[in-house]
This record gives structure tokens, C-alpha cells and sequence, in this order.
């Protein structure tokens, strides 16, 4: 098969990739395994965040390399394993690995676990369907079970992939909306439905400007780690009871050390603290395909690529810059 390969990652994984006309494809399915010829596949800042790690030994000793990126996907099913009786050959499925692995979706085939896909509802485009897996989990996960209708949501990054997702899921959930980004996406977080979007580029101290707004929120989802203060002043405008879910951010070891090590009689936070993990379930893979279907979650699309480009779109998703998913197509549809 035609698949992009990378061995190393020093200087950005995508500067080591390269396109193999001839290579291995993926092993039979095993008994609970799906064969999937992959049509479009979503890129994520984890497929190289995560291969980079620890100067390049994860993709080394937890991957295995050669190795080809991508996580999310959507595609036709080629064969099944022996106990799989839920999906059958040319049906369209969709999904994410949970983590990056040897055989991602940057490759024309791809097996994954039959429990960790499903079906394309009737009138989903392949293109909103591999646009949704980990980012669409994650937004879910992060508001289920933590938000009930009428409760306030405070989305810090409401303009990442992530945090398009959670505005439109709470916002289905019957919650009321406050999202944060810059100048440029104001008018994209209000389109997806936020009931108010504070430009933190025109804050000089954002902590300040929601304490003025007082005790008001049931749950901060955090998806930036900024400001610094965020979680150390948000018992001025987080409920007792309510929850700071961290959910991404950058330098996220140092931010989650601060946050959780600092004692809340010192300065620290006084509302409870989570960290996000995220989690691959099917029932979720599902349940956001519904909602995609009924048209209540929408997928952002920033650009699309071909095959070939594999490597400009990995340089458009680091460089910060994409305002919803970077596809790219794999195969003929």
C-alpha cells in the first residue's frame, strides 16, 4: 500500500516523513479487528506531540517505527475478523486509535479494533466523520456527566479543536455558554453558538474581568493553561461544587504541577481540580455520529489536502494557525 512513513522525529516529525509506494500493509485482522481502507483522515496536534516525546524514544519504544501518523479516520470496511459481526465488507465506519500507533491513518489501510468504531449515520460526509473522533470524544467527555441543562459553561479556548466541540455540545445539552479566543474568532465561537465570547487579546487581565462577573459558573473547561492565575482566582467566579477541568494547554506537565502542588492556604486553588484523560469508547464514537446527523455538532474545516500534501498539512496544523480540522484525503471516494 501507499503509506507515510516516518523513523525519526528530530526537527518535527513531519520534516521525516516520507511517502512509500510499497508499503507493508497491516496484518489480517485478528478475531475482534477491522480492515479498513482509509478515505480521509483528520490530523491532530498529538499525532506528532506525541511520537516527539522524550527527543523521539516514544515513537521509538512505543510506537515502533517505521511508523505512519494519524489517528482519526473515516473509511470503507476491506475485511473482518473472525468474531466481528457488526460491521461487514464496503461499509463505511468511522473513528480514532487511541494513541498513535504503527499503522495510523496517513496510510491507504489501517486495522483497528472493531470496538473502537462505527457505522457513518445516512447523511454524514466522510470528510464530518474523520473530523470528529478524538477532539469530538474529548469535548463530550469533558461536559458528560459534569453539566446538566440551565448550568454555565466557561470554555477557556473556545476557537481549538477541542473547545469548536464543546460550545456546540453544551450548548445541545441546554447549557449556557461563555468561550474565550482571539479578535479573528470571535464571530467563529458566536456561529457555534456561544452566548458570550470575551476577545482575550483586548483583556489585559482576563482572571479580573470574570471575577467583576461574579460567581456564576458550574464548570471551567481549560483547554489553553492561560493565564497563569486562571485556576488560582476561579473560586471568584467558579460555584462551590463546580469543577476546573483541565483538558489541554501548553506546557502541560509545568501547569498541572503548578495547579495541583500549590496549597490552596497559600494561594492556591480553593474549587476541585481534574485533569482530563482522555478515553476511546465506542458508545461515544456513536453518540457523537448522532449528533452529527441530526445537525447539532458540526465539524470546522480549515483546509484539505491530497495524499501527496500529507506534510504541508502537518505544517498548516502546527503552525497554530488552522481555524477548524486539517484534512487529508487518502483515498478515492
Amino acid at each position: 500500500m501507499k503509506a507515510w512513513l516516518y523513523s525519526r522525529t528530530s526537527g518535527g516529525l513531519e520534516k521525516n516523513m516520507h511517502l512509500d509506494p510499497s508499503a507493508r500493509t497491516p496484518p489480517p485482522p485478528k478475531s475482534n479487528e477491522v480492515l479498513v481502507q482509509v478515505l480521509v483522515a483528520s490530523l491532530n496536534p498529538a499525532d506528532y506531540k506525541v511520537p516527539e516525546m522524550f527527543f523521539g524514544l516514544a515513537a521509538k519504544l512505543v510506537i515502533g517505527t517505521p511508523a505512519s501518523p494519524g489517528m482519526d479516520f473515516c473509511g470503507r470496511v476491506i475485511a473482518t475478523g473472525s468474531s466481528v459481526t457488526r460491521f461487514s465488507t464496503g461499509q463505511l465506519v468511522f473513528g480514532c486509535a487511541s494513541r498513535p500507533v504503527k499503522f495510523g491513518s496517513l496510510a491507504e489501510c489501517l486495522s483497528i479494533s472493531a470496538d473502537l468504531i462505527a457505522a457513518v449515520p445516512e447523511g454524514v460526509s466522510p470528510d464530518q466523520a474523520a473530523g470528529i473522533g478524538i477532539a469530538g470524544q474529548t469535548a463530550l467527555q469533558s461536559l458528560d456527566g459534569y453539566v446538566k441543562a440551565g448550568d454555565k459553561v466557561f470554555v477557556n479556548g473556545g476557537s481549538g479543536g477541542c473547545g469548536q466541540f464543546a460550545i456546540q455540545i453544551a450548548k445541545g445539552m441546554g447549557c449556557h455558554v461563555t468561550a474565550t479566543c482571539s479578535t479573528r474568532n470571535v464571530e467563529l465561537c458566536r456561529g457555534l453558538g456561544a452566548d458570550e465570547v470575551i476577545d482575550y487579546t483586548a483583556e489585559k487581565d482576563l482572571s479580573a474581568t470574570l471575577r467583576e462577573r461574579g460567581v456564576i459558573f458550574d464548570i471551567i473547561l481549560d483547554h489553553v493553561g492561560l493565564p497563569y492565575d486562571l485556576y488560582f482566582q476561579c473560586h471568584h467566579f467558579l460555584r462551590p461544587g463546580g469543577v476546573f477541568l483541565q483538558v489541554g494547554g501548553h506546557n502541560m506537565m509545568d501547569t498541572h504541577v503548578a495547579r495541583v502542588g500549590w496549597p490552596s492556604f497559600l494561594g492556591g486553588g480553593k474549587r476541585k481540580y481534574k485533569i482530563f484523560f482522555f478515553a476511546n469508547t465506542q458508545a461515544h464514537v456513536v453518540a457523537i455520529g448522532e449528533m452529527l446527523q441530526k445537525g447539532t455538532l458540526k465539524v470546522q474545516v480549515d483546509s484539505e489536502y491530497e495524499f501527496e500534501d500529507a506534510v504541508k498539512a502537518f505544517e498548516k496544523l502546527r503552525s497554530g494557525r488552522a481555524r477548524g480540522k486539517v484534512l487529508v484525503h487518502v483515498s478515492k471516494q
